[in-house]
């Protein structure tokens, strides 16, 4: 792991990507916004990523407004679209993968992640599926077994196309990236 952190702009979600729409993206960069700040974290903190892969982020996000915290008040919601978010980022600097298509209920996994390349002849070259979940706040025992149910539970896909589990616990915060 090098020493030098990148930095992951949470904002930079409301550009989209090509299965994210920028509306969705901002409402994505304000639940990352509201996660870090309710657990007390300023401007530049690291997200240390562990697993499969190992890096480091300094995390930049908006400000938190009074309108953002009576939108996200649900806890739970807010903490598994603020996942997304920083997954998408991270996958996104950590590969040449890409959100492509969010997955149908019933498959176990969240989207579908693939390359821009236009070129490719099957619609489903080099595709990987991928499961994400957030943890407000948890130690590593709770992370590392949120990390197995989520292995489980992408079982009902698996075969022809690999899958990255990404958990992303804010108090830390950290991620871990396990690909199955």
């Amino acid at each position: 792991m090098s020493n030098e952190s990148l930095e992951l702009v949470l904002t930079d979600l409301s550009q989209g990507l090509p299965a994210i729409t920028p509306s969705f993206g901002a409402a994505l960069a304000e639940a990352c916004a509201i996660c870090l700040e309710e657990q007390g974290h300023s401007q530049g903190v690291e997200i240390i990523v562990s697993g499969d892969f190992t890096a480091r982020f300094k995390l930049r996000w908006q400000a938190v407004t009074q309108q953002m915290l009576l939108c996200w008040n649900d806890q739970e919601v807010t903490t598994a679209q603020a996942a997304y978010g920083i997954a998408f980022l991270i996958i996104g600097q950590l590969t040449d993968l890409t959100v492509i298509e969010r997955s149908s209920k019933g498959t176990g996994f969240d989207y579908w992640l693939g390359t821009l390349d236009i070129e490719a002849e099957s619609p489903f070259q080099n595709k990987v599926r991928l499961e994400v979940s957030g943890i407000r706040k948890g130690n590593d025992s709770r992370v590392k077994a949120r990390v197995k149910q989520k292995k489980d539970q992408t079982q009902p896909s698996d075969g022809e196309f690999p899958a990255y589990i990404i958990v992303v616990e804010f108090s830390t915060p950290l991620s871990f990236v396990a690909i199955k």
